[in-house]
């Protein structure tokens, strides 16, 4: 699915932006926002083997949503602490909110995704 996709992009663009974070972070920001991302891409795959069921799946699918919310405010840390620009980290905010539209579509509206 599409959001997969790019929920999987994005965690991938976190990824390469938290290289050049600082070691002394390795074990707090910098693990907590790809942490955070990946959980995402792997909530969504729960929520979709839980799709027979259509309570089960939007419970789940609350899952990911909180995790991409989680991924901002991580982002927004990064720009607080001088790890990375605003300029860098606005397309993966960007991304990060597309994804959490879809997320909230499928919540709202989890019969598009029970089709598949």
């Amino acid at each position: 699915m599409i959001v997969y996709q790019k929920a999987f992009d994005l965690a991938m663009r976190v990824f390469h932006l938290t290289k050049k974070f600082p070691s002394a972070e390795r074990f707090d920001l910098t693990s907590q926002v790809r942490r955070c991302s990946r959980s995402v891409c792997a909530n969504f795959g729960e929520a979709y083997r839980r799709k027979r069921y259509k309570a089960h799946l939007v419970a789940k699918l609350t899952d990911p949503d909180s995790e991409n919310t989680e991924t901002q405010v991580h982002l927004d840390f990064a720009v607080a602490c001088g790890y990375a620009t605003a300029e860098e980290v606005a397309p993966l905010y960007a991304l990060s909110e597309e994804v959490g539209l879809m997320l909230n579509s499928l919540i709202e509206t989890p019969e598009k995704m029970m089709r598949k």
